[in-house]
């Protein structure tokens, strides 16, 4: 089974299983398509994490993140006086760090690949040269950033600024076709060396960005060793910094197991006051102390500490919302002598991917490589450009993600996979910047607290709190009005957020053995398999 955000994709993924390919084939022949069919999330110009599990239980996750290049410093997104010059590390080309999607997935395929890379480039370039019809959303996506197409680019992505797209509508991408002919042919080099790199620089040069032909070429994706845990009968597999996914997830986890939320009922009065709380207490610990492993010893065992968990609860009361002014991140033991899409699909052996990749915003920098044909990321926002300063969804970060030539941003993908009795069980992830790990949160309490089906559990509707800002951003719905004066008048302010939180893919293995998808109705999300 494959789900993925776009129903091409996931038609893709579906194909290569059924031709004998194992996850990770399918994983690179998604990734690649996505680049097509949903530029705002789908790229070769991102990054993003992956992490794996094969059939006799044996883990792996890979970090592709981007890195800030080499020219890049801590200041680099302040005036004279010391203030943040708004949106330029949001839009346009200073916005752009190094990519690492093509490289990770070259990582990936060489590492656990069985068919042939070219087999697995090629249905992207098909899509690219012959093209596709655009669903509704994605229609109504391009002509919401036509303005910053404009704005932003040296030159303008005329395949992309038609006056008014339509559902049917069919886009080819010529330029992009090419780039991917190269990535096909000649792997890594096809994109960080060559004709692509000689127009990604020629690009950053017309448009004052900092990434050059060295950064490309210096760049290397990482294999990490996955966070493991345990959750009552679970183990949750998932990613280590710079995602902050992983030890936010196992410490909201951790807090749950130990109140009775089945008693309480799905999103009641009691059971969403609990996970609000825990959620604030997560998410101040994710300003303080997380970042790039490689540039800051993160204090991951720390964290992950039982007893550290619990006493982040103290002061936590079952009737009254803590103020956000009044929590601060906790001291752990220090460390012992490490706009997005997500895709899950499992194979026919068993193995398993759970894959989240990401430009940062919807369509990146709005920058287009000119002649190239794919939109370059804006991940030099998830960096702290400045102590307590929010970026674009909200979150502040302090020291460990300052930026830096050559590290990597924090990010809050959460690719998870969870066992049960030493077997598969789950394979989720989502979309949503900030709010991705309480979307994979709610999904996993969904399911293992609440009984949900995969696809219940990812249709159900969803609340997120982040510490800072200081409200509760919540799905109309999702807290019944009833429920939502309760918390109220505990403290809470609730704002609504209209347009969903989150966007997931998972797969569930049933108890006969069978695969349950759970595709998001948020967007155009597709199951896929046989």
């Amino acid at each position: 089974m494959v789900v993925t955000a776009h129903p091409l994709a996931s038609q893709v993924g579906e194909a290569v299983l059924r031709r004998g390919g194992n996850a990770v084939d399918a994983a690179v022949a998604v990734q690649f398509a996505l680049a097509v069919v949903y530029p705002d999330a789908g790229n070769i110009g991102g990054g993003g994490f992956l992490v794996l599990r094969q059939r006799d239980g044996t883990a792996a996750a890979l970090d592709y993140r981007e890195k800030a290049p080499a020219a890049a410093h801590r200041d680099m997104y302040l005036d004279p006086n010391k203030e943040v010059v708004e949106d330029l590390s949001r839009k346009g080309h200073l916005a752009a760090g190094v990519p690492g999607t093509v490289d990770g997935m070259v990582q990936a395929h060489q590492q656990y690949g069985s068919l042939p890379w070219p087999e697995l480039v090629q249905p992207a370039i098909d899509l690219a040269r012959r093209g596709f019809p655009l669903t509704q959303k994605e229609a109504r996506k391009l002509n919401r950033e036509r303005k910053d197409f404009l704005r932003y680019n040296t030159r303008q992505p005329t395949f992309f600024l038609k006056d008014h797209w339509r559902e049917g509508d069919t886009v080819r991408l010529a330029d992009l076709a090419r780039t991917l002919e190269r990535i096909r042919d000649k792997g890594r080099a096809g994109f960080y060396e060559g004709p692509t790199a000689d127009l990604l620089a020629a690009e950053m040069k017309r448009g004052g960005g900092l990434i050059t032909k060295a950064d490309l070429a210096a760049y290397r994706s990482v294999w990490r060793t996955p966070l493991t845990g345990t959750v009552g009968p679970y183990k949750v597999i998932s990613m280590p910094p710079p995602s902050s996914g992983g030890i936010a997830l196992l410490q909201l986890l951790t807090i749950a197991q130990h109140y009775p939320l089945p008693e309480w009922g799905w999103n009641s009065v009691p059971a969403a006051h609990l996970m609000i709380e825990a959620e604030r207490r997560v998410y101040a610990d994710r300003a303080r102390h997380l970042g790039d492993p490689d540039f800051y010893q993160v204090p991951v065992a720390g964290l992950l500490d039982t007893a550290y968990i619990r006493r982040r609860m103290h002061g936590y009361s079952p009737t009254r919302a803590t103020d956000s002014d009044d929590v601060y991140p906790g001291v752990p033991a220090p460390p012992e002598s490490p706009h997005t899409t997500h895709y899950s699909i499992v194979d026919a052996q068993g193995n398993a991917v759970s894959v989240t990749t990401t430009l940062n915003s919807n369509f990146g920098s709005k920058v287009f490589v000119g002649g190239a044909g794919f939109l370059l990321n804006n991940e030099m926002d998830d960096f702290s450009v400045k102590p307590g300063y929010p970026n674009a969804f909200g979150l502040v970060g302090e020291e460990a993600n300052a930026i830096a030539p050559g590290k990597r941003m924090l990010s809050s993908m959460t690719p998870t996979i969870l066992e049960k009795d030493g077997k598969l069980f789950m394979v989720v992830g989502s979309m949503g910047g900030s709010t991705i790990i309480t979307t994979v949160y709610q999904i996993i309490q969904n399911v293992t607290r609440f009984g949900f089906t995969m696809q219940g559990a990812i249709s159900a509707g969803r609340f997120h709190h982040q510490w800072l800002p200081d409200w509760v951003l919540c799905e109309w719905g999702a807290l019944g009005p009833g429920t939502g004066l309760a918390l109220w008048l505990r403290g809470h302010k609730i704002a609504p957020k209209y347009g969903g939180i989150g966007r997931a893919a998972g797969i569930l293995v049933l108890p006969d053995g069978r695969l349950e998808g759970g595709a998001d109705p948020r967007g155009d999300d597709t199951a896929a398999g046989f």
